[in-house]
């Protein structure tokens, strides 16, 4: 299992309508009821948001025997998420938000207080240790304090987050990354200390890091970032991009689950948490939770065939156009940065096909290249102009060109015609030139580095 993600799960209700009058009763508003829009909450949004990366996501919650519970079952199953669910007493904890014009007027919330949940059964702890990775969605509602979870997530070998709640237990000692907000850290931490907010964050992200025995805490500062803090002095901090106004619900379970997803990757920490502030920024810039189930999430991370092949797909399902282009990309210029851009305006998605360390050798001559495939990629998927990166080893890109189908091919340069234009017409596509600037070539620049060092 690629992701299990643990915690407390709640019905989510938002109520929307017009206030056009004031109560003759009360001095109250009037909504008048337009749609109801349910989707899981807590730990079961966490779990919707990671399983619309197309990973494979398993959620172990509890769940209360009642209408709210069955509905919850329905919208994860209708996501594709596996639920291993332990009995709940009592009813299914419900939040419902009364809207206006997109404003809050009331929330209401049922189900009472926390219950212990029921016994883990066998299932439950297997699906535990298969897991890549494990974000604990705590909501303080008892999930993240089952003595049998508790064991079996301090004995995990998979990468292990936690999104902690005030009103939770401790993560288990030797987390990965501990994911608390700025409020969280400063009540977990007992520190109303001033200053401004890396230092708050930082000083109460080490007093935690030290009392959890965890790897790392990154605070999360809604549009300052993050501030992830590890065992040295040095924290990194993460600016957010400049999204504009948002509902910020649920962003920091985009956020939670995108690190974890990160990690079960193979991606460092500090990597993880770099992803997860675009993500969770991207995430509110496109509507936040009520564009969840819309939410097309282009990761800067995105690499490899599987995930280039799944963005095709939801770029045709929506009616827009694939574009890709490709080279070996040895030496990063600004020459092709104007041609990525310039093919990005294409369409609604760009990918690189990328030649491979032994593609490049076979045309480049066996010093090249001078940086390997995966760090080239890593280099090209950063750009905010690149969607997606696949690798290819063969001297043209035939075979990924045939896979891939894109409805434009585009090429930098002086070409009077690309040798690509046959078969990209083959499923309708077309092939494109777009301006290359002039002086800006990786051969040149390799040849005048070799030259001044000769001339020392």
């Amino acid at each position: 299992m690629r992701l299990v993600i643990v915690g407390d799960t709640l019905l989510d209700r938002d109520v929307d309508g017009s206030v056009r009058r004031v109560a003759p009763d009360a001095p109250a508003p009037v909504l008048d009821e337009e749609r109801v829009t349910e989707r899981p909450g807590g730990a079961g949004l966490a779990a919707l948001l990671a399983a619309q990366s197309g990973q494979e996501v398993a959620l172990v919650t509890a769940l209360a025997d009642d209408a709210g519970g069955a509905r919850l079952s329905e919208l994860l199953a209708e996501a594709g998420v596996k639920v291993y669910a332990l009995p709940l007493p009592g009813a299914t904890p419900e939040k419902v938000r009364l809207r206006a014009d997109g404003q809050v007027l009331l929330r209401l919330d049922r189900g009472g207080s926390a219950q212990a949940p029921g016994a883990a059964t066998e299932a439950v702890l297997d699906v535990l240790r298969a897991a890549k990775a494990i974000l604990v969605s705590d909501y303080g509602r008892g999930v993240a304090g089952h003595p049998e979870l508790r064991r079996a997530l301090g004995e995990t070998k998979a990468a292990l987050v936690w999104d902690p709640h005030p009103d939770g237990p401790a993560p288990v000692p030797n987390a990965r990354l501990v994911t608390p907000n700025l409020a969280e850290v400063r009540k977990l931490s007992g520190d109303a200390g001033g200053g401004n907010t890396l230092a708050a964050a930082q000083r109460g992200a080490q007093a935690l890091r030290q009392r959890w025995r965890a790897g790392a805490v990154v605070v999360t500062c809604g549009a300052e970032g993050a501030v992830l803090c590890h065992s040295g002095p040095t924290p990194l901090v993460v600016p957010a991009p400049q999204v504009g106004a948002g509902d910020t619900c649920g962003a920091g379970d985009r956020f939670a689950a995108s690190a974890a997803l990160a990690l079960a990757e193979g991606a460092l920490v500090s990597e993880a948490v770099q992803r997860a502030v675009a993500d969770a920024s991207a995430y509110v810039a496109g509507g936040g939770v009520n564009a969840a189930p819309r939410e097309l999430t282009v990761s800067p991370e995105r690499i490899g065939a599987d995930e280039a092949g799944q963005l095709v797909a939801e770029v045709r399902e929506r009616g827009g156009t694939v574009v890709a282009t490709g080279g070996c990309f040895d030496l990063l210029h600004v020459g092709h940065l104007a041609t990525l851009r310039a093919a990005r305006q294409l369409g609604d998605c760009l990918i690189v096909c990328l030649n491979s360390d032994d593609s490049v050798r076979g045309l480049k001559g066996p010093d090249r290249p001078l940086n390997p495939q995966h760090d080239r990629a890593r280099m090209l998927a950063a750009l905010d102009c690149v969607d997606a990166v696949v690798i290819f080893g063969e001297s043209t890109p035939e075979a990924v060109l045939t896979w891939l189908r894109p409805g434009i091919w585009v090429k930098g340069g002086d070409y009077d015609a690309l040798p690509e234009t046959e078969l990209v017409e083959r499923w309708g596509g077309q092939t494109v030139i777009v301006p290359y600037l002039d002086g800006r070539s990786t051969t040149r620049t390799i040849a005048a580095a070799q030259a001044a060092t000769t001339g020392r």
